[in-house]
């Protein structure tokens, strides 16, 4: 994952995102990726998932 924590507090899940951050272009080239998960992540200690991309267009 890629400047993204999350958490479970009970049954809150907490995502947190450096928004200042930039991790380069898309693949397309059209946007610069801020926050990835990179597909989709099990959240901790539970059975589900979360898929999370954050960008901006250039």
């Amino acid at each position: 994952m890629k400047n993204v924590e999350i958490a479970m507090e009970g049954t809150i899940l907490t995502i947190k995102v450096d928004v200042s951050k930039e991790f380069g272009p898309s693949a397309s080239g059209k946007t610069t990726i801020i926050v990835s998960t990179e597909g989709n992540v099990t959240i901790p200690g539970r059975e589900e998932k979360v898929g999370l991309n954050v960008y901006r267009k250039k």
